[in-house]
This record gives C-alpha cells, sequence and structure tokens, in this order.
C-alpha cells in the first residue's frame, strides 16, 4: 500500500533538513531536496529499480542512486544515520513545529537548553526568546501558533496518504470470500482534509474470514481488537483502521452512519424520532413495533426521512437538511466535469517533467485544454528568464498544433500561462505589454508572508485588480499541518474577486487544498468564481484532482461555479479580462 517512493523522498527530505541543522554545504541540502521530490512524483516504484534506472531520474545521480539501494535492502543509509547521531534528540523534536526552521531549532537548544515542546512553550511564555538574534515578539507569536497546528493535528495524516491506505485495504478485502461489498467510510469519505482514523465497513453474511483477512494484511503491525463486528488495527504508517462487517441487507444503513458526521447524524435521527421511527447502522426501523423499515441503500434511508440523498462531502450540518427538505441541495462538480487544469509546471523550473511529457499526460486524462504555468522570474531561485519563457511558448505553439487536430472535437488545446508573484506591494513580474502574450496568469504570494493584515490583503486586492491576472493560486499560502495560512482579510478579496472577475483556486495538492471549503463557502457567496487545479510538479500529481474536487464539493461548489469545468471558448471569454472590469 505504501510506495518505496514515498518512504525514499522523506528519508531524502530529511537527510535535507539534517545537512542544514548541520550548517552542511547549502547546494547539497538542495539536492537531495529536489531528489526527494523527484522520487516522490516519479511514476516507476524505485524499489523496481537498478542503479542505471534510478540515474534516469531527474535530480538523481550515481551517488543519490547508490543511497537509494543501500536503504532498499538494508533499512536505512549511513550518511543519514551520521548526521542522526550527531543531532540532538531534542533539536529534532523542535523542528517538527510549524514556522520553526531547523537553524532556529539548533539555537534555541544551544543558548537555551530548550529541547521539547513543552520547554519551548515555557520559554516564550516568560520572554526568553527575545534575547536571542533573529528572534523576537512576531517570531514568538509565529512559533505558538506553529505549536498549535502541530498539537491540533496529532496523529492525523494529509487526505492522499490515508486515501493511498483505505483504497489498498478495500482492495484486498473485496477479493475475500463471501465479501459482499467493501468501502471506507468516515471523514475520509466525507472528503475531510486531514484524517485521525480510517473507518472500513464491508458486508458479510459470516464475518470471520473478512475478519482474519484484515487482521493478517501485510501492512498492519499490530491488532488492537478484534470481534466479531469490529476489529481495529495499526498500520506500519501509524494509521489506526476500524473494520466494521454487518449483513448484507444493512449496507445502507451501516454507511450513511459510519460516514458521519456526528452532527449530521444527529438531525437524521431526529427526523427519525419525529416521524416514530428509529435509525441505526442495522437500519430504519419503527419505534413501536421494532420492525425494520428500510436499510438496504443510503437512498432508501434518506428517502424514508422525506430527504433526497445527501452527497457524503455535504454531510457536516452545515444547512444541508435544510436545502435537502427545499430541493435546494446543489448538484455538485464532478471529476469527469473538469476539462482542463489550468496551474502546472514544467522541469523549466521546479517541475520534474519536461513540457512534453506533462502536455502528454494531461492528454491520457482526456482533458479539453491544459495550461503550462510555470514560475516567473521575481522567484529568483527559478532563473526564469523573458528568453526562456518565450522559447517555452513557441514549443507550446507547436504542441498546441499537434493536438489540437487529435481525437475528436479538436483534441486537446494548449494555453501557455505563468505563476507570476505577487510582490510585498501586490505587484506581479513582467510589464503588461509583456503579460499580454500569455493566454492566462497566476499570481501567487510566495514571500513576506508575514507582513501585518492590512498589508497583506492590499497585495492580494491589487493583484486581482491586475487585468492580466486570471486567478489567484493558493490564495492563504498554508501547507497543511506546517505553515498557516497568511492573516488577510479574506471577505475584502473575496469581494474583490468577485468585482474584478478574477477566479480563486481551489489548489488541490494534498499538502495544500487552498483555498479550504470554509474559504469556498464564504467565497461562493460573494459570487466568485474557482479554478481548481493540481499546481503540479510532476506526471503523478495530475492526480491530485480528485482531492480538489472532493474539497471543492465541501463548499457546495457546482459545476457553474469552476471555470475550468467550462467549454473552451467560455473560458477564453472570461479570461478576456479588461482594464475597466
Amino acid at each position: 500500500m505504501a510506495r518505496a517512493n514515498d518512504e525514499v523522498a522523506a528519508l531524502f527530505a530529511e537527510y535535507a533538513d539534517l545537512i542544514s541543522i548541520t550548517g552542511g554545504d547549502a547546494f547539497k541540502a538542495r539536492v537531495y531536496e529536489k531528489a526527494a521530490r523527484a522520487i516522490g512524483g516519479h511514476h516507476a516504484d524505485v524499489s523496481t529499480l537498478d542503479v542505471k534506472g534510478l540515474q534516469q531520474i531527474p535530480g538523481v545521480g550515481r551517488s543519490i542512486a547508490e543511497k537509494v539501494t543501500v536503504y532498499l535492502r538494508t533499512g536505512s543509509v549511513p550518511a543519514v544515520e551520521e548526521l542522526r547521531a550527531r543531532i540532538p534528540a531534542g533539536v529534532r523534536r523542535l523542528t517538527a513545529v510549524p514556522t520553526l526552521g531547523p537553524k532556529k531549532a539548533l539555537v534555541l537548544y544551544e543558548e537555551l537548553g530548550v529541547s521539547s515542546i513543552e520547554e519551548l512553550t515555557d520559554a516564550i511564555h516568560q520572554e526568553r526568546l527575545r534575547d536571542l538574534k533573529g528572534f523576537g515578539p512576531r517570531t514568538e507569536e509565529n512559533i505558538l501558533h506553529g505549536i498549535e497546528l502541530l498539537r491540533s493535528s496529532g496523529d492525523r495524516v494529509l487526505i492522499d496518504a490515508a486515501t493511498d491506505v483505505a483504497e489498498g485495504i478495500v482492495a484486498e478485502l473485496s477479493r475475500v470470500e463471501g465479501c459482499r461489498k467493501c468501502a471506507y467510510a468516515g471523514s475520509l469519505r466525507r472528503g475531510r482534509e486531514t484524517i485521525g482514523d480510517i473507518d472500513v465497513l464491508a458486508a458479510a453474511s459470516d464475518s470471520e474470514p473478512l475478519m482474519r483477512a484484515f487482521t493478517e494484511l501485510p501492512d498492519v503491525t499490530e491488532v488492537i481488537a478484534r470481534g466479531r463486528t469490529k476489529t481495529s488495527v495499526r498500520t506500519t504508517k501509524g494509521l489506526s483502521v476500524d473494520l466494521r462487517v454487518v449483513p448484507p441487507d444493512s449496507w445502507g444503513a451501516a454507511l450513511q452512519y459510519f460516514t458521519g458526521s456526528k452532527s449530521h447524524n444527529i438531525r437524521t435521527r431526529e427526523r427519525a424520532v419525529h416521524q416514530g421511527l428509529k435509525l441505526s447502522e442495522y437500519g430504519l426501523f419503527d419505534a413501536e413495533s421494532g420492525e425494520r423499515v428500510v436499510s438496504r441503500t443510503e437512498e432508501e434511508v434518506y428517502a424514508r426521512l422525506g430527504l433526497p440523498w445527501i452527497a457524503p462531502a455535504l454531510r457536516e450540518d452545515r444547512g444541508e437538511i435544510e436545502a435537502g427538505l427545499r430541493d435546494e441541495l446543489p448538484e455538485l462538480v464532478q471529476e469527469r466535469d473538469i476539462r482542463g487544469d489550468l496551474h502546472t509546471h514544467t522541469d523549466l523550473t521546479d517541475g520534474l517533467a519536461p513540457l512534453e511529457e506533462m502536455a502528454a499526460a494531461a492528454a491520457e486524462r482526456g482533458y479539453a485544454y491544459y495550461a503550462i504555468t510555470d514560475h516567473a522570474p521575481n522567484l529568483f531561485m527559478q532563473r526564469m528568464t523573458d528568453e526562456r519563457i518565450l522559447a517555452q511558448r513557441e514549443r507550446v505553439r507547436e504542441l498546441d498544433g499537434e493536438y489540437g487536430r487529435r481525437g475528436r472535437r479538436g483534441g486537446m488545446r494548449l494555453l501557455h500561462g505563468a505563476e507570476l508573484n505577487i510582490d510585498a506591494e501586490g505587484a506581479v513580474d513582467w510589464p503588461d505589454d509583456f503579460l499580454a502574450g500569455f493566454d492566462l496568469c497566476v499570481a501567487s504570494v510566495h514571500s513576506h508572508f508575514n507582513q501585518d493584515r492590512a498589508a497583506l490583503t492590499r497585495r492580494l486586492v491589487r493583484a486581482c485588480e491586475n487585468p492580466y491576472v486570471h486567478i489567484i493560486g493558493h490564495p492563504t499560502t498554508r501547507l497543511i499541518g506546517r505553515r498557516p495560512g497568511i492573516d488577510a482579510d479574506l471577505d475584502e478579496v473575496f469581494a474583490a474577486c468577485a468585482r474584478t472577475g478574477t477566479a480563486l483556486e481551489v489548489n488541490a495538492h494534498p499538502d495544500r487544498l487552498d483555498l479550504n471549503d470554509e474559504h469556498i463557502l464564504r467565497a461562493k457567496r460573494h459570487g466568485v468564481k474557482f479554478a481548481i487545479d493540481t499546481d503540479a510538479h510532476s506526471v503523478l500529481h495530475l492526480a491530485h484532482m480528485r482531492f480538489g474536487v472532493g474539497t471543492a464539493q465541501r463548499g457546495w461548489l457546482t459545476g457553474d461555479d469552476v471555470i475550468n469545468t467550462w467549454s473552451l471558448t467560455r473560458l477564453r471569454r472570461f479570461l478576456r479580462k479588461t482594464p475597466s472590469s
């Protein structure tokens, strides 16, 4: 279930951090950071590759390839173990705090003797950090917020990791003889951005074969509890997974019950009580006679309660019951509705694959259009120049001619764009006459995250007002569990987007999911349009679209709300933003 690529990527990302903490060569650290991204995003399983095959991965030279093979053979890499041994465990614990980098963690350990989150919290409250160079009240505030993020995330994992585990388990159990149905439920089925534990539901007349197969799965490290109807295990990834087995004729009621949320289930049970019924995981029963009324499908359960079927993404008690009673539930956007991806990268900047491979992968997904939006020059580390972006445009136009003639209805059209940087004042890369040559521009905040609320708000509003900015990318800049969103007046930004005809991105990368569902709900009330984009830096990242769509569904978005579900003709009209808009 867990990919060897992900394990190796995590190891090299840690190695890069260890190099930084020990004051090692910054270039070497960046090499391992890039290798981690490349390996994590590589399509082939690295455990099947030899040294020569590994060297075909961009950014992986012979030395790194040999470390990969050593790790896969022995479970460790001497160079990594050596650096781990040089760094006090306390420093490594501190680096888990979002917003606290490795160098600052080392200073805190060496200067103040701080080696735990609790000691760090006490030191901040005692204002001991303020005497250290590079620390101050704002730094303390950021670190405290990072500690809150760390504690709130607890043992939760990102949705992609949980989905990978859950889908593997469901696939294995579905093959067990006697299993009639199997699916995951809980917060994962509702599309929450982080998952605490996984709920798997199966229908069978005899639960024993399923329970036995479940406990014998290769990634199970511990059986926490085992019973006839419920068994709980822990996996190699540290995730807890519960398997519940119900009779086949209880499937619908059980799926509704174990999908949740708790608050949504309270509302459905209340409706049952008001109708003289009782709702449980085994069915909807007559309260007086105990006779089962319905239970086989979720649709039957909801219908008997006087409701249409409610999509799992909406089951958070945020008005879905009332909307259902009024027959006003939205027709939620689906992944099949997406006609193109409007924010992606190639190896011209920080992507891992060349333009040709990214375009071919997009075409494989059946897209009607696809945008290349590499980084603009103000993100200096990407070394973009006018000449390089114009050469890319020429190649995009050549490929557009090729893909546009393929298949039905004109095949796939390629759009040439850029991801611009919103600077500290709200300006973006390149003058207007140069920007006019792009098909579309995404503009994102990549720096100066700690400006005050008014300055951050002005930056984003000014970017919206730029006639050549069509989409605000990852609007809050958050990295889930690692970096908080910026402190801007988002309602003012949402109003500016609606006024200027600027779309807001729902960034589908599992690390971001930015905007989140609550922000989407608020922005939609302002009349904003959205773009669900992957921000793909590799071919594999294009598949993250499913997570962006899931987040959009949680924000009640329909296809009409999302500009990349539209026809190319309608999309181009939207992109004809003018200074007077």
